[in-house]
């Protein structure tokens, strides 16, 4: 109930009957009488009460004095005063029954403590009522031409309408997106600022948009997700009503939180997490600022890709090669035509001009023969050897766009696959034509590659964590703070990973018995809680036969002391294991959640940051599959995979111990500060996996 009554506070903040102005200036120049032009001028049908005790009327509507004397109750308060009046103007309109407040004063929580006492009374004033903002520019629904913001950016006489909705937790940045969309032909549906996000927040809408009939893509400037659960659950929303979620998160440079003592915490820095969410929930991450316009408009054509086989279509040499290699740098194939293919291209050359053979598919002139530009494309698209085809706009198409235009858009009700336009020389005016014609055309011949890659990535369903349930263990002995090795690998034991057969001695005579039961090879270790990275230090040695581990212990001894100026009282006695694939097994915790982390392991696994990173949901564990998907991603996979000739790795018990681990996680929680195995080894098919380095840190 209280969702459905979210939804359509949220309906009715975005496509009000009634807007009521607070703070409305006569003076259409000024900031605070833009809210009333722009309704005006762009049509809105609804009512608009304008209120300022000084003035009657405003661009000839009647004016109110107050709140209080508004002949009807408004669907929206826009708040156009300062910050130490807008509570009271909130509070009267939430007493009225208004839907919605739009703030768009600062001087709120990004101000810092008095600000934040500030916003605290505005949440506090607005009761039921919801809240935009504050320091909001506001929003824009282009659907309906109801613009709800005092930003000059918004001073156009017609809004480019469409299908992508934008969700900016920056004002600026708005009209930033909005400028260039229109300039470029690219049609949007609603602008949406939630910037401080006091109440309503980029879940909220993301929510809306998933129900929204006029929008078919969701695009995203992301400064921080505040609640990780409702931003899961409003993407997958959006990704089960098929429309995909752009978002370009700022903030990448930003040094990743360093756990204590792991390899983990420095190869799941904050952006990672970031990254890591993005994939679960199934939202593309754009890349750079103009990915957030480039892929969006691609993916707003619902045009899927399903293969990596590309035609590039080109009449200017330079440019088709162009476009080509940034498709192979990506990883896309281009293809020469199969047999078939070619000789339907070949029966339509007119002359020896067109060399259409190969691929790039060079037909020279195209852009004057509409008929020959025709042709080829519904060749290439109805080929079964390519998957989407890239036309290049050299310029030859810049005397009659139109016609170029039309050309393309006339073959694309003929199949669904994607269909992409570069434009080679600088030709704004040609790119938006095209864009207008619903062809997505792009100035730079990368954006091509970044294109097709999201249309590819649209078209797989995610894998989200969240089915399986952590194990009922019971934690009540375990004790507070670092453990040693032997004992953080005994907590991952009592969850379902094994360890090497080990053995825990004080002096060289314990540690000949117990190489003798271990093996013609062991490892020696000290054993220590403080001190982690035992090899930073001489503490570990590898490969060592029994009769020598009594020397190589006393000389061990004196190494570590001369390094940390204290000798180790305890070792360990390991088997040694040297048929199975180093991994990192981890897990990481910052203000975004819990990750589990996989990755290539032994002393280079921070070096190399060959990972993949997965966020528990808010209750239980990864399920198979995502633990599955985890291994997949790895560079290393063909090393698991029987590269080479290697025997195959024991996958399944791979799987089976990144799922435990992850229920060791969920289970303790908050207590488990970090935890990480490096390295655990995977052995040949069959054998299982093998714990035989571990971290732990527990809390109270």
């Amino acid at each position: 109930m209280a969702a459905q009554f979210s939804a359509d506070a949220i309906a009715r903040l975005v496509k009000p009957r009634s807007v009521a102005v607070i703070g409305a200036s006569a003076d259409p120049s000024k900031t605070a009488g833009r809210p009333v032009a722009y309704l005006t001028r762009h049509g809105f049908t609804g009512e608009i009460y304008p209120v300022n005790p000084r003035v009657d009327a405003i661009g000839g509507i009647r004016c109110y004095p107050d709140i209080g004397s508004l002949p009807a109750v408004p669907d929206v308060g826009i708040v156009l005063l300062g910050a130490e009046r807008a509570h009271q103007a909130v509070r009267e309109l939430a007493a009225r029954g208004t839907g919605a407040a739009i703030v768009l004063a600062s001087g709120y929580t990004e101000t810092g403590d008095a600000g934040a006492r500030r916003q605290a009374e505005l949440v506090e004033a607005a009761g039921d009522m919801r809240l935009l903002g504050p320091n909001t520019i506001g929003l824009v629904n282009l659907t309906d031409n109801i613009p709800l913001s005092a930003s000059g950016a918004l001073a156009m006489d017609h809004f480019p309408a469409g299908s992508i909705g934008v969700v900016s937790q920056s004002g600026g940045i708005l009209g930033a997106l909005l400028s260039r969309a229109a300039a470029r032909g690219i049609g949007l549906s609603k602008l949406i600022s939630t910037s401080n996000e006091a109440d309503l927040e980029l879940a909220d809408f993301i929510d809306y948009l998933a129900d929204d009939a006029a929008t078919r893509v969701i695009a995203l400037y992301v400064e921080s997700v505040r609640n990780v659960e409702r931003f899961r659950a409003a993407a997958l929303k959006a990704a089960a009503a098929g429309k995909p979620v752009v978002a370009f998160k700022i903030g990448r440079s930003e040094a990743g939180a360093r756990a204590a003592v792991s390899h983990t915490g420095a190869m799941a820095g904050a952006d990672r997490m970031y990254d890591a969410l993005f994939r679960q929930v199934g939202v593309i991450r754009a890349q750079t600022f103009s990915d957030l316009i480039d892929i969006p408009a691609a993916l707003a054509t619902g045009r899927v890709l399903h293969g990596k086989r590309i035609a590039v279509l080109t009449s200017t040499g330079g440019a088709g090669t162009l476009v080509s290699d940034s498709l192979g740098v990506s990883g896309f194939e281009t293809p020469a035509p199969d047999a078939q293919t070619a000789e339907r291209l070949r029966a339509l050359q007119n002359g020896d001009h067109a060399a259409l053979d190969r691929n790039p598919i060079d037909v020279t002139l195209a852009g004057l023969q509409p008929a020959l530009l025709r042709g080829a494309i519904r060749t290439l698209l109805a080929s079964p050897g390519y998957d989407a085809v890239t036309i290049i706009v050299g310029s030859s198409g810049l005397a009659m766009p139109d016609l170029m235009a039309d050309a393309i858009n006339d073959c694309l009700p003929e199949t669904d696959k994607p269909v992409l336009a570069y434009v080679s020389p600088h030709a704004p005016q040609v790119a938006a034509v095209l864009n207008q014609r619903g062809v997505p055309a792009f100035s730079a011949p990368e954006s091509c590659a970044v294109a097709f890659a999201a249309m590819l990535a649209a078209g797989k369903p995610c894998v989200s964590a969240g089915d399986a349930a952590p194990l009922p263990t019971e934690i009540g002995d375990l004790p507070n703070g670092a453990l040693d090795e032997h004992a953080a690998k005994q907590l991952f034991a009592r969850f379902g990973v094994p360890g090497v057969r080990e053995t825990v001695v004080e002096n060289e005579a314990a540690a000949i018995d117990a190489a003798r039961v271990l093996g013609d090879r062991v490892v020696l270790k000290m054993l220590s809680a403080s001190i982690t990275h035992k090899s930073d230090v001489g503490g570990v040695a590898v490969n060592i036969a029994p009769e020598d581990i009594g020397a190589r212990l006393a000389a061990m001894r004196d190494t570590v002391r001369r390094h940390t100026g204290q000798a180790p009282d305890r070792f360990l006695v390991q088997e040694m294991i040297g048929n199975g694939v180093e991994l990192i097994l981890g897990t990481h915790r910052d203000a975004l959640g819990t990750a589990i982390l996989l990755g290539m392991g032994g002393v280079t696994a921070e070096l190399f940051q060959d990972t993949a990173l997965r966020l528990l949901p808010e209750s239980g564990a990864l399920t198979r599959a995502e633990a599955l998907s985890m291994v997949w991603e790895l560079k290393t996979w063909p090393l698991l995979d029987g590269y080479r000739g290697r025997p195959k790795a024991d996958v399944d018990a791979l799987v089976d111990a990144i799922v435990a681990f992850s229920q060791m996680a969920a289970v303790l929680g908050p207590r488990l500060v970090e935890a990480e195995i490096n390295p655990i080894f995977v052995l040949p098919a069959g054998q299982g996996v093998r714990a035989a380095d571990g971290v732990a840190v527990l809390g109270p």
